[in-house]
């Protein structure tokens, strides 16, 4: 054999053995890739032939290559008779609380009844003619975010009317961690349905299956229950979530600060809503001792801003760059300690800020002046009992 021969056959012998390299690798890294639930239709697909399906998503119910869910479906048959919007609406560009009208999606054709305002619950007319409810909304893993309220509601009607329910599972946020005062029944609330901390630290299909095994729906009844799983999800890894879940919460640092921050929509300070900032600021007309200014004006996701028009004193986070693990008591009582209009107007009169925290302590513990610590320390032995429940519906790693 020549020399050139023996060269040509070695540079053979090295490309079959990185070409094999190469294939072993892509293998793994697909056994390896994160996925989302609507990231495995191969597990829910099968599920929805032949089904007549009701849709319940927004703006999040994207897939990994930004197909929208409803199309994908409906590319592949699936029988979709009615989708359901939640708060925000079906493309996700209402204020919180305003009021969601039905319609009809332009794309598709389909029509969209509201699951908020009036009618948060299915009615059985709405569910006629429905085999399964397929669940697929970006939560962020807190207990007044009004998604999970919306997914309870989904599963009780549906046990209510004998439907199946399937959850395309995604990530939280938040998730990993538990804290804040545990909500004690006589405030529930649509921003506060069930007896859970703050921030719980279960994916949205892992919520549901805790409401449904802890029998947390009307008169104890259970649904027919269905999670997809995501793949390779870790509790302590953040991940890149498809799209803003709300108009209000537009990145990564207004979701991280959200949980500590939104005790503040039920008192007389505002959280950046009606300016570029929206839950990475807080400040009011009444902390001037504190140091950044802004001023609320209508914007597209704020159309009448808390405090429009009006110059507040307080502070900017939107350069935050801890991952929050716990809530951060301190901007509250900051902004509680700086207040110089009469304290007791702190706290919005209609008591909204119990309904956030699930009870009335919090606020009791503030006016009496309690420090973070001692705060903190108050709802340990809540929060031990609760991982208990918690763990028996944990699926991904905690």
């Amino acid at each position: 054999m020549t020399f050139g021969a023996k060269i040509k056959d070695l540079l053979l012998l090295v490309l079959i053995y990185f070409g094999f390299a190469q294939m072993v690798l892509a293998q793994n890294v697909g056994k390896n890739c994160f996925k989302t639930g609507a990231d495995r239709p191969e597990l829910y697909l099968p599920l929805l032939k032949n089904k007549s399906v009701a849709v319940v998503t927004n703006q999040t119910g994207l897939m990994q290559d930004k197909t929208f869910l409803v199309d994908f479906l409906v590319k592949n048959g699936v029988a979709i008779k009615t989708i359901f919007a939640p708060e925000h609406g079906f493309r996700g560009e209402a204020d919180a609380g305003e009021f969601v009208k039905n319609g009809t999606d332009t794309k598709t054709g389909i029509s969209i009844i509201s699951l908020y305002g009036n009618n948060k619950k299915p009615k059985p007319e709405q569910l006629r003619g429905i085999d399964i409810i397929l669940f697929d909304i970006q939560d962020v893993g807190v207990r007044f975010y009004t998604y999970i309220s919306t997914l309870t509601y989904v599963m009780e009607a549906a046990a209510e009317n004998n439907k199946e329910v399937i959850v395309l599972d995604r990530p939280n946020p938040h998730d990993g961690y538990i804290d804040g005062p545990m909500l004690k029944s006589q405030w529930k609330s649509f921003v506060g349905m069930h007896n859970v901390p703050v921030v719980y630290g279960l994916t949205i299909g892992e919520y549901g299956k805790m409401v449904n095994g802890e029998k947390w729906l009307n008169n104890d009844i259970q649904v027919k229950y269905t999670l997809i799983p995501m793949q390779n999800y870790h509790k302590t890894q953040r991940y890149e979530i498809s799209a803003q879940p709300s108009p209000n919460l537009p990145n990564d640092i207004s979701i991280n600060l959200y949980p500590s921050l939104c005790f503040f929509e039920g008192t007389q300070v505002s959280v950046g809503r009606g300016t570029g900032l929206p839950f990475q600021i807080y400040g009011s007309p009444w902390t001037k001792n504190m140091p950044y200014q802004f001023t609320p004006h209508p914007t597209a996701g704020a159309k009448d801003p808390f405090l429009k028009g009006k110059l507040c004193y307080g502070e900017n986070l939107s350069e935050h760059s801890q991952d929050l693990r716990a809530l951060n008591l301190d901007w509250l009582l900051n902004a509680f300690n700086n207040y110089k209009n009469p304290q007791q107007d702190f706290f919005l009169k209609n008591l909204f800020f119990d309904k956030l925290a699930g009870t009335d302590e919090l606020r009791k513990q503030i006016i009496a002046g309690k420090s973070a610590e001692e705060i903190r320390a108050s709802w340990k032995s809540d929060l031990d009992k609760f991982q208990k429940t918690r763990a028996k519906y944990v699926i991904y790693e905690d």
